[in-house]
């Protein structure tokens, strides 16, 4: 121990020791989304009397969309900013045209078409969120030449916070590395996590692009390093919140809900004056106040005028980065389907929640398998039978529950991954590959499909892409579906975000918007289609919702996923938009609840308030069996009889409340 702290301490001296000047005048980062190498950013700097100039062209290339930016960061010889240019992309989806002038205590800023004039704040520092990388080095820099601050103010808005973290120790090319490690906050939604060497420069950043996605950016000769940052990033980040003094759900071992009315999902019935009885995250008891005895010690939770309901589910989750997990609990969700994610990062984060050092839902896992190819998503892609066995049976040995099928994905190569998943006890979701029919892909052993647009396809489509009801090829797609059982989580939440028009008003869709993060609400309210687009696109989605409807009255097993969007939010929104097409309350309520739990075969032990079953509960101020939008005020939630304070899980991971 004392042998590491002296290696921290020099670390330390060394880099304050050297500065800028000895950086080197150009360098390449290697861009990775998923562990996948698809791109790389390249920088030069210029060095006058007067000015350093940092010019930058970062560009990867995300399943076959190319998302070029380009970045001019100007600056004096002491760090101190002058101005910064930044336009393109960030995401497949989303732009950036940003230009800052810093003269005389002002900034000129021009944001889009957009062009104002602020009066500068001391510690102010241009940036344009998580990339590039080589302004996130300079930014490190600058806040280190003003002594650390809690605080850097940001233009064009918001503010980051830099904190030192630690050290990791890695093998190099068969030597030790001693990387010092860095928490930013700010830049994204979350938290990014820095490593940068002895001189000062950045080896390697993890965090989230602009679409929830991870995202990783490794210094060239640093490649290699990236596995093992991965999975240390998700415990790093799971820390931070049981860490945090704010942080501190009760613990009682006996707790009664008292004077609330319980909603039994099964059959579809109110138990008014209710008490709930929780021992050891267990439900006891359940009835009416007079016939359950609250024991002696208990501690009370008055639920009087409210519901209770089982915790919610999202079967369609992207657990991207730790600040899900809070936000997913403070929104009422306690388990959650992982639909594919990083192999390492998705362990750790489960691990941590499992083992009580991070905050988050219940955690079922499945494993994302995809083809080769100019589309390919992460890096566990099968192109033979040898491939698709090798990783079904790496995922069942991690604990995984599913597996999920991607895009890419070869015809005859989904059966083999159907067979061997079948054989280890597994089931297969996902999305329907190239050159398949959602036919096609159940016929080869698909058990359950994500999104509704793979529906929308076989179906008989109107020259406005509204769907055909009436036509006997939507009814035969119908029929197919529920003859084969197949279980579809329609994700229409995304596509309303997606087709919606940008210049309509955000908070209608999702009335907590403004309580959102800062750089959460800009990243959201540019997503969606111009006026012209949006009022194309109207018919497809509102034949989706139809779609979702038709299904339902059918029997089709319908189960409630949202594949993103606003974080915890999004399973609220999901529910309210399968009202809207039709459905019942308390049916949209049960898609998100015992359904999910009978799909995944968990229904003995979770998805309803019945003895014996998990404690994962929630209370709410309302009724949302007769206003379904009343199932977002959740004033407590319970998972695994631990009791949480949505308020404080927001504040957690920067809500305003």
């Amino acid at each position: 121990m004392k042998k590491l702290l002296s290696a921290a301490f020099l670390f330390v001296l060394f880099v304050s020791a050297h500065g800028q000047e000895n950086m080197p005048d150009s360098g390449t980062f290697l861009l990775h989304k998923f562990a996948q190498h698809i791109g790389k950013e390249t920088y030069h700097i210029t060095r006058s009397k007067d000015s350093i100039v940092y010019n930058d062209d970062f560009k990867f290339v995300d399943r076959g969309s190319p998302v070029p930016l380009k970045t001019g960061l100007k600056l004096t010889p002491a760090l101190e900013p002058l101005g910064l240019s930044i336009k393109g992309n960030v995401a497949r989806s989303a732009t950036i045209n940003d230009k800052i002038s810093i003269a005389q205590g002002q900034a000129h800023i021009r944001v889009d078409d957009s062009v104002y004039v602020k009066k500068l704040q001391p510690l102010t520092f241009p940036v344009g969120g998580y990339a590039p990388t080589i302004v996130q080095q300079v930014l490190i820099q600058y806040w280190k030449k003003h002594h650390q601050p809690a605080s850097i103010n940001i233009l064009p808005a918001g503010s980051v916070q830099i904190k030192r973290d630690g050290f990791d120790t890695l093998t190099y090319r068969g030597n030790p590395l001693v990387l010092e490690r860095y928490a930013i906050g700010g830049l994204i939604w979350g938290n990014e996590f820095v490593w940068t060497d002895k001189q000062g420069q950045l080896v390697c950043l993890i965090g989230n692009d602009a679409e929830f996605d991870k995202f990783e950016s490794a210094r060239e000769p640093y490649e290699e390093l990236l596995p093992a940052l991965i999975g240390r990033t998700a415990t790093y980040s799971m820390r931070l919140f049981t860490k945090s003094a704010a942080f501190g759900p009760s613990t009682d071992k006996i707790i009664a809900i008292t004077g609330g009315t319980v909603y039994d999902v099964v059959n579809e019935r109110p138990i008014p004056q209710a008490t709930v009885i929780v021992q050891d995250g267990i439900i006891k008891k359940v009835g009416r106040a007079g016939a359950v005895t609250v024991p002696a010690g208990a501690t009370v939770i008055d639920a009087a005028g409210k519901m209770i309901f089982p915790g919610l589910w999202d079967m369609h989750a992207h657990f991207e980065q730790a600040e899900w997990g809070p936000a997913y609990l403070a929104a009422g969700v306690t388990t959650v389907r992982d639909c594919g994610n990083e192999f390492d990062s998705i362990n750790a984060i489960k691990d941590a929640i499992d083992q009580e050092k991070g905050v988050g839902p219940n955690i079922l896992k499945a494993g994302i398998i995809d083809g080769k190819g100019q589309f390919a998503l992460g890096v566990i892609q099968a192109d033979t039978k040898e491939e698709a066995v090798k990783y079904v049976d790496i995922y069942k040995n991690n604990g995984f529950a599913q597996i999920k099928i991607y895009s890419s994905v070869k015809p005859e190569i989904v059966k083999a991954i159907c067979d061997e998943a079948h054989k280890q006890g597994l089931t297969v979701t996902g999305h329907i590959p190239f050159k398949m029919s959602l036919q096609a892909g159940v016929d080869s052993g698909m058990d359950m499909v994500n999104h509704v647009q793979y529906v929308y396809s076989i179906m008989k489509r109107n020259p406005d892409r509204s769907i055909n009801f009436e036509d006997s090829t939507s009814m035969a797609a119908i029929y197919f579906i529920r003859g084969h059982g197949v279980v579809i989580d329609p994700t229409v939440g995304v596509f309303e975000m997606g087709f919606r028009n940008i210049k309509d008003d955000i908070t209608q869709i999702e009335p907590a918007f403004y309580t959102l993060p800062v750089p959460l609400q800009a990243l959201l309210k540019n997503t969606g289609a111009s006026p012209a687009q949006a009022e194309k696109l109207k018919p497809i989605f509102q034949s989706m919702l139809m779609i979702v409807k038709k299904l339902h009255d059918a029997g089709v097993t319908i189960v409630a996923g949202t594949d993103q969007g606003f974080p915890g939010f999004s399973v609220p929104r999901e529910l309210e938009l399968y009202v809207q097409a039709g459905l019942t309350p308390a049916d949209a309520i049960q898609t998100a609840t015992i359904t999910p739990a009978k799909v995944m075969k968990l229904d003995r032990s979770t998805g309803s308030i019945e003895e014996g079953k998990q404690a994962d509960l929630i209370i709410v101020d309302g009724d949302p069996l007769k206003n379904i939008r009343d199932i977002r005020n959740v004033t407590a939630v319970i998972k695994g009889g631990k009791v949480y304070d949505p308020h404080t899980l927001h504040l957690l991971v920067g809500f305003s409340k």
